[in-house]
């Protein structure tokens, strides 16, 4: 089954999910200039598998592509997927 990505800016949330499942969420707050990524969560069953990745790859090329506010990884994972892509870390000084 396919999975879905999604911004859902009501909820200051990018999620993934299968089907109906909600299977990885990442959470942020705003402030003027900065989004601060504050937790991402996968569902038990499902971690392992590359899914909150898959989303915080995502979230950055949202953020790159409608924003200019630099990103502040406050959770370990994406603290974490930046070290991973040293390629994105623009996002987190501009």
């Amino acid at each position: 089954m396919p999975s879905t990505l999604a911004h859902e800016p009501d909820a200051n949330r990018y999620t993934l999910r299968i089907g109906d499942e909600l299977v990885c969420v990442a959470d942020y707050s705003t402030r003027p200039g900065a989004i601060y990524f504050t937790h991402t969560y996968t569902t038990p069953a499902r971690r392992g598998n590359g899914y909150a990745a898959e989303l915080i790859d995502f979230a950055m090329k949202d953020i790159e592509s409608r924003s200019d506010d630099r990103v502040v990884p406050v959770c370990s994972f994406v603290v974490d997927w930046f070290s991973d892509h040293p390629e994105r870390r623009g996002l987190l000084s501009r």
